[in-house]
């Protein structure tokens, strides 16, 4: 396969630079808890300095590998898939959504909402960032917002982002990692006061799964 041929492929959706892949629970926000099979698109210029899969930026690094590939291990695994990265709306998704939505799984998204959206979404998990804000088209998608929290001014800007998405969007604050036996408890008073909004763990971490 010639190297024209890549990035023509890569351009059209059909070969994605896939860093990782693997089944578990997932550990945050309106699914948590729930059985799905994660696949993990590499790329990613968001910039987020508390992100904990940096490796995940350099989309050179991750192999691009064909989405039937992708699909065919996807669903031996779940009937639910949820795309990550990275930022996977960097890429084409309409491929892939339409390879899995044939199969009957339903696929899920989680984003900074930054680029341009493709793909067929079952559930679409927004979570913006300060350094590159989702488009509009973003906030029109999403069925459930993700803020994290990392400091007090973050709960001003998830009030600002809340006031984009549409009124059925789920609403939730979740602790940055690192900081999380400090911003908790502000997380759980703030949710006292305004329970619109729901505190999310990433209870993955806890659990010790993927």
């Amino acid at each position: 396969m010639n190297l024209k041929f890549d990035l023509q492929a890569v351009e059209k959706g059909t070969l994605l630079p896939l860093m990782e892949a693997f089944y578990t629970l997932q550990g945050e926000g309106y699914h948590k808890g729930s059985a799905a099979y994660f696949i993990r698109i590499g790329g990613c210029d968001v910039g987020c300095h508390w992100c904990d899969v940096k490796e995940s930026w350099d989309a050179k690094l991750h192999p691009p590998t064909p989405i039937d590939q992708i699909v065919s291990s996807a669903k031996s695994y779940s009937n639910t898939v949820v795309i990550t990265g990275g930022e996977p709306l960097m890429w084409n998704m309409d491929p892939l959504c339409q390879a899995l939505h044939q199969l009957e799984i339903q696929v899920h998204i989680e984003t900074s909402g930054a680029y341009p959206v493709t793909g067929s979404w079952d559930w679409f998990c927004l979570s913006p960032k300060k350094n590159k804000l989702p488009i509009d088209q973003a906030y029109a998608c999403a069925d459930e917002l993700k803020m994290i929290i990392y400091n007090k001014d973050d709960f001003k800007f998830a009030e600002q982002q809340a006031e984009r998405v549409g009124a059925e969007c789920k609403l939730f604050l979740q602790p940055e990692w690192s900081r999380r036996e400090k911003v908790m408890p502000l997380i759980v008073e703030y949710v006292l006061q305004n329970p619109r909004w729901k505190a999310s763990l990433q209870t993955h971490k806890y659990l010790n799964i993927p």
